[in-house]
């Protein structure tokens, strides 16, 4: 593994940066062309077999698109990194550049919703095995990977209702099968959790979400095992789900604020996690930060913060939540989480509008939740906001 360079705050400004671009321009700048010129055959021919650094066709490699990969390279810890088109497409390319059929995959109920498609639909129709466990229940994880396994992929915090699980004991367990482990760091971001320290062979993001901040650019990115990453990036290379170099810039950009963002919304979202857990209409407050949550131990272990979203359930089912969504005034009512501004909205129209009303059930979603992803305003405007929506006073 490479050695990290400087701290969190300095790699996320200065990682894939450090030189001066074209024409000396102090920054990276986008680079759209999809063809890359040669003066002689003998060139470009070092630059196709690999022997000689460079850039043959946007497809495969782009100036900006790499860039952008370094620099979530360093943030990770990683060894290698490789981009994509969107989140789904980073993890969908894990599993078709990893797996084949006959192998079995392991992992939990609780992952986002297009992943559980992919559990539910797409590998079975592959002919991968899928054993999908209690989100919270190690042993039974430990047992199915015991079982055979050729990958672990795991999501924590889950979406959306922030189950944590142990990274580091069931890497464990999957190591001694011989298994890659995977996880999708999207909602803790690698500010406050390293998978790749914790014993993971891979971390995967939606770059669209905490680490661009701003719901301008979508993309994804795994970062991981040399070994791995150049088969993955071999597989997308054919399989086409390349990141557009302006979305690369785009995400480049929010990245430099990486760390400023997720300590402002950890901080944030640990206040109206705790005002919500006192407040009468609230049922239950969904936060790895908040003692009473079941992961909270975990959380402190292998997290340095616990991130920008929380999840709640109120008194009076869908009709309350209704009721909330229509009088709340600072947020978005958007599919979207990490932003800069605070995106609020139920399952059923942002993380898992791919499922089932039967399906959210037997993943344990209330149906009176509430997933609320805090942005980077004043706090106690935010808190003014739910107070009235709540249509109760206002707590510290």
């Amino acid at each position: 593994m490479r050695k990290k360079q400087g701290g969190m705050g300095t790699r996320a400004v200065w990682a894939g940066e450090g030189t001066p671009a074209w024409e000396g321009a102090a920054g990276i700048p986008i680079v759209r062309q999809v063809a890359f010129a040669y003066e002689g055959v003998d060139d470009w021919r070092r630059v196709v077999l690999g022997k000689a650094k460079g850039h043959i066709y946007s497809r495969n490699t782009n100036p900006t698109v790499c860039a952008f990969e370094e620099k979530c390279r360093q943030l990770e810890g990683a060894d290698a990194a490789v981009s994509f088109s969107t989140g789904m497409a980073a993890i969908s390319n894990v599993f078709w550049a990893l797996l084949s059929p006959g192998d079995r995959i392991v992992s939990v109920r609780d992952t986002y919703g297009g992943t559980s498609r992919l559990f539910l639909e797409f590998l079975p129709r592959w002919g991968v095995q899928v054993a999908l466990c209690d989100t919270e229940n190690h042993e039974e994880i430990e047992a199915e990977i015991a079982a055979g396994c050729k990958m672990l992929f795991l999501e924590t915090p889950t979406n959306p209702t922030l189950k944590v699980l142990d990274i580091n004991r069931l890497a464990r367990a999957a190591r001694r099968r011989g298994a890659v482990v995977a996880v999708d760091n999207s909602l803790a971001t690698p500010v406050n959790q390293q998978p790749i320290s914790l014993g993971a062979d891979l971390a995967v993001h939606s770059a669209t979400k905490c680490l661009g901040g701003h719901a301008d650019a979508l993309g994804g990115v795994v970062c991981g095992r040399k070994d791995l990453v150049e088969r993955i990036f071999r597989f997308r290379e054919i399989h086409g789900a390349a990141l557009d170099p302006t979305a690369a810039y785009l995400l480049l950009r929010g990245m430099k604020t990486l760390h400023l963002r997720v300590a402002q919304q950890n901080e944030s979202a640990m206040r109206i996690a705790r005002y919500l857990s006192r407040h009468p209409a609230v049922e239950q407050v969904f936060y790895p930060g908040l003692p009473s949550h079941r992961g909270h131990e975990i959380a402190c272990r292998q997290m340095s913060g616990f991130g920008c979203m929380l999840s709640f359930s109120l008194r009076g089912g869908l009709p309350a939540v209704k009721e909330l969504l229509k009088r709340l005034r600072t947020c978005w009512r958007a599919a979207n989480f990490g932003g800069v501004e605070t995106l609020v909205g139920i399952p059923a129209t942002t993380s898992h509008v791919e499922c089932t009303a039967e399906e959210m059930k037997k993943l344990g979603i209330p149906e009176g939740l509430v997933r609320y992803s805090v942005g980077v305003e004043d706090c106690d405007d935010l808190l003014a906001d739910l107070a009235q929506a709540l249509g109760g006073r206002r707590r510290r």
